[in-house]
């Protein structure tokens, strides 16, 4: 899609309701929805992070989402794809803040260029202990994308029509945090397998755009 028509049709975005657990649902681990008590009873005391789901133009014009590529650690999201984000630092404002600095850190998108139109549901994350605030925002101007080697493996740069094409939404085998492998939903983007919390979240982004383009 074009960015200059995205932009139009995009902002209505602005006046519709969010679809929360419903569009989380169906991106979700099986294991997630068997453990929905005991989830809701730990949020309350998680660690709080934003995220941003940025979309811009590309040289041609084209409308495409940057996402991430993690690098390889001893933590529970190591090597995985996500948002460009990260942990509420005291010295942030509030959680869009938070994103929107964490984003210019990850992959070097200046804060000038960023303007959040949509607070995106939060989402709990068990094995980190983390409340993840997303928000959808966009840049007019092509970035000029500089990632930031100690966090980031790889910029991943999806285009919007890929990431809304439903034969990308397939179904795979992963190993979890509970040491067994289980079939999950995810989202095929660039060749990366997409699962878990950020598919989750990608989800309700989908089913949200879907309503307006």
């Amino acid at each position: 899609m074009v960015f200059n028509s995205f932009l139009e049709t995009v902002v209505k975005i602005k006046h519709l309701e969010l679809f929360g657990e419903i569009s989380h649902a169906k991106m979700s681990p099986p294991y997630r929805l068997e453990l929905a008590k005991k989830i809701k009873i730990k949020s309350k005391s998680a660690k709080k992070a934003g995220v941003l789901a940025l979309f811009y133009p590309n040289p041609e014009g084209e409308t495409y989402l940057v996402l991430i590529l993690r690098k390889t650690y001893k933590g529970v999201h190591s090597a995985q794809v996500g948002f460009p984000g990260g942990k509420y630092e005291d010295e942030d404002k509030d959680l869009m803040q938070t994103a929107i600095r964490e984003t210019e850190e990850e992959v070097g998108v200046p804060e000038t260029l960023i303007k959040v139109i949509k607070t995106m549901s939060p989402l709990y994350i068990p094995p980190s202990n983390f409340m993840v605030h997303p928000y959808i925002a966009i840049s007019k101007t092509t970035p000029n994308f500089i990632k930031q080697d100690e966090e980031v493996e790889a910029i991943i740069e999806v285009k919007l029509l890929d990431f809304l094409n439903d034969d990308n939404t397939i179904t795979t085998r992963v190993p979890t945090s509970f040491n067994v492998e289980v079939d999950v939903p995810a989202f095929i983007l660039n060749g990366h397998i997409v699962w878990g919390a950020t598919a989750m979240m990608l989800g309700e982004i989908k089913d949200l755009l879907k309503q307006v383009l």
